[in-house]
């Protein structure tokens, strides 16, 4: 099999020694928050786009489940019946999407998607839930990831405060994987996802907050303390179990690159464990009419961060509609407001390089994928579009299953690129 050719279904084969790529995407483009609403999902959404890029084979699936949801699931008649469906219909389970706690549709969500937090406890109780859900899903010997919000939302910072009480509840949460493991065998992660105006916005921000407070040696050893491991086994465990979530589409709107971002975890051993296929909104030259185009995007149910770099300098906004304001209240011709270049956390389709008069962050997300089509960086790679309902209506024409099918086509093609 030659290297554009490597590929089977959602588990990317690759050459030589490298472990496969698990490949889906998240169902959380679909509207959904009771057990009843995602389960149909499953079985009309999800399948359709199975048959359009796997017929035959079998199909990766990014379980987004609300709160609510996951308590339904979590009863054993309901799991047991769950798990058999997705033997049945060659699916499986291998990460699920465990940052929006409550409702993710049908409202304005911004950011409330955020709470509760790693500052409270029905946050390590949710992911608790969602761990023994995907250790009872995910394949024989496969590992699970669940991605989850960065600590908590930048207001509720700063992060040299807000630092150890998200690490006191994530060290606990470790521990919940780990005797997890010790008991079942299946070995489930939690992966920090960074994104803009959280205390964990960039790589940097989130190899600062392992390195100084998770895995600082005050941490290990209160995790060795209530585990009873060996300090060094203790460390072990927790870089096993606790990771990243890297976003391509935030990473993008922070102007980092590729390299950038995959090279300080690795350099600092923490791990990549689930990569979000993701791209936002590039306006390449933000002029007036620019910004006037762009204010079809600023709809009101996400929150969509802006960075506006000019020169070396990186200027940020909560949301797209403070973001035009200023500019608009600053003139057309400065420089800092109006600026170089404009990204906005917008997830449009990975595909779609142009939306008339803007580009999308391929230039972040392609070389991303080809360089974990080359290497042991990541094994979790999930799609998510969730803002495909609220796209300007000219970007969506298509169905949403032909648009989830043209992406994971897309992404296959440039994880075989040289």
């Amino acid at each position: 099999m030659d290297a554009r050719g490597r590929r089977d279904a959602m588990i990317v084969a690759r050459e030589g020694a490298l472990s496969p790529l698990h490949l889906g995407y998240c169902t959380n483009i679909h509207a959904g928050e009771t057990w009843d609403e995602i389960f149909a999902n499953v079985e009309l959404r999800v399948r359709a786009v199975k048959a359009r890029v796997a017929p035959d084979r079998p199909f990766g699936v990014g379980l987004r489940l609300s709160a609510a949801a996951a308590d339904r699931l979590a009863d054993p008649g309901v799991l047991e019946t769950f798990r058999d469906y997705l033997r049945a219909t060659g699916l499986y389970v291998f990460t699920i999407n465990g940052f929006p706690y409550g409702a993710f549709s049908g409202g304005a969500i911004k950011e409330r998607v955020y709470r509760p937090d790693w500052l409270e406890d029905e946050r390590l109780t949710y992911s608790d839930q969602l761990a023994d859900i995907l250790a009872a899903l995910v394949p024989p010997g496969a590992e699970g990831s669940v991605s989850t919000v960065p600590g908590c939302f930048g207001e509720r910072g700063p992060l040299r405060d807000a630092a150890p009480r998200v690490a006191e509840r994530l060290r606990a949460h470790a521990e919940h994987l780990w005797r997890l493991r010790e008991r079942t065998g299946n070995v489930v992660t939690l992966a920090l996802e960074p994104e803009p105006h959280c205390i964990l916005e960039t790589s940097a921000d989130a190899v600062t907050f392992f390195e100084e407070h998770l895995l600082a040696r005050a941490s290990v050893a209160a995790f060795a303390a209530t585990t009873g491991l060996a300090p060094a086994r203790a460390e072990e465990t927790l870089r096993r179990h606790l990771g990243v979530c890297l976003d391509a589409c935030h990473a993008a709107v922070e102007f980092e690159t590729p390299d950038e971002a995959v090279d300080r975890f690795v350099a600092a051993g923490v791990r990549i464990l689930k990569v979000q296929v993701s791209a936002g909104l590039r306006l390449a030259r933000p002029d007036a009419a620019a910004r006037a185009a762009l204010e079809r995007f600023a709809e009101g149910v996400y929150l969509h961060q802006v960075v506006v770099r000019s020169g070396p300098h990186l200027r940020r906004y909560l949301d797209l509609p403070q973001a035009l304001a200023d500019a608009a209240r600053a003139g057309t011709d400065d420089a800092l407001h109006g600026g170089d270049e404009w990204r906005v956390h917008f997830h449009v389709p990975v595909f779609r390089a142009a939306l008339g008069p803007f580009e999308n962050t391929q230039g972040f997300l392609a070389p991303l994928l080809a360089r974990l089509g080359r290497s042991d960086v990541c094994q979790h790679l999930e799609v998510e579009t969730y803002t495909w309902d609220v796209l300007p209506a000219e970007h969506r024409q298509e169905p949403v299953e032909d648009a989830i099918a043209r992406e994971l086509s897309w992404t296959m093609e440039k994880l075989s690129a040289p």
